[in-house]
């Protein structure tokens, strides 16, 4: 028989919700959250961001690489 998790989670949100009701009740913890995402927005789009510039960098040495090769008369 398969225990029900329904009350593990529920007494989980219990004690999740007034701890995020005291850091949401007051502004400073408002502008921790909102800084807090900021933050990991920042981080995120920093890793994203590397990515591109790595996708972009191989495109124009790929282009490059055929515009060359088709100008001599290789391609």
């Amino acid at each position: 028989m398969v225990p029900d998790m329904t009350a593990s989670s529920l007494a989980l949100a219990g004690l999740a919700v007034p701890a995020q009701a005291a850091l949401l009740g007051s502004q400073v913890g408002q502008l921790l959250v909102a800084l807090v995402a900021v933050a990991l927005v920042i981080v995120v789009g920093k890793f994203v961001l590397k990515l591109a510039w790595r996708l972009v960098t191989i495109g124009i040495v790929v282009v490059a690489a055929f515009y060359l090769l088709s100008t001599v008369g290789l391609i």
